[in-house]
């Protein structure tokens, strides 16, 4: 099976076929919205993988800026925007710690099951690299422009759980002064088969096994929403 890191690399058109389930209750945008204005906002997506949150925004905002650092993610993204018809986006590859954007420029940072991995990909640097990239945050944002964050409190879970792998990550975000809730953001499949095939893909055999035995065209999915503003 292939890792996580991998399949970003190699696997953007069946990681997209993944993400299209999810959230099929629209939670993630009125999450949003219930947290900051989109109206009249420059946004910077980090991590922006195929496009999920950039797209989803991108006929609310004034402009949208999506960065990641696989070029296979940024191929499905760019296709989607294009299709879309706006014109308010680009996109291109960055490590969002040092991203190649105007200081004091941006009015929303959006990150959404991405920033986690600075943790997970480093674990023995994980705090001096989140610290990297928070201060590259207070460099890109306008005063009392905000930051939210989107990671998973448990895929195949009713009720959050905080994982294991991110263990090093949710302390940081409580230390650094961020906000949070839960969110329901579950995935609905167009049948048994594909919700078997697409889980296993991604989240490996245990969780893919859950499935078949559970019926799951349905899958729940807790995502944790994390927010703060940032002060002039």
């Amino acid at each position: 099976m292939p890792t996580q890191a991998e399949i970003y690399n190699t696997e953007g058109d069946k990681y997209e076929a993944l993400i299209t389930r999810e959230d099929y209750q629209g939670n993630i945008l009125k999450s949003l919205r219930e947290i900051t204005t989109l109206e009249n906002r420059f946004v910077l997506d980090l991590g922006a993988g195929t496009g999920r949150l950039a797209c989803l925004i991108a006929p609310h905002v004034s402009h949208v800026r999506a960065f990641d650092i696989s070029e296979e993610m940024l191929r499905v993204c760019r296709e989607k925007l294009t299709a879309s018809g706006l014109t308010n986006w680009q996109v291109e590859a960055a490590d969002h710690r040092q991203l190649p954007v105007d200081d004091k420029s941006a009015d929303l940072v959006l990150s959404g099951w991405s920033l986690s991995y600075l943790a997970v990909w480093n674990p023995e640097t994980a705090r001096t690299e989140l610290d990297i990239w928070l201060g590259e945050m207070k460099r890109v944002l306008r005063p009392n422009s905000c930051i939210v964050l989107f990671e998973s409190l448990g895929t195949g879970n009713e009720s959050p759980i905080k994982l294991k792998h991110l263990q090093d990550f949710y302390p940081w975000l409580d230390e650094v002064g961020f906000q949070n809730k839960c969110i329901r953001t579950d995935y609905k499949f167009e049948s048994l088969e594909e919700a078997e095939y697409l889980s296993r893909f991604f989240f490996g055999d245990e969780l893919g096994d859950q499935v078949k035995e559970n019926n799951w065209v349905i899958l729940p999915e807790c995502t944790g929403v994390w927010w703060v503003e940032m002060q002039g």
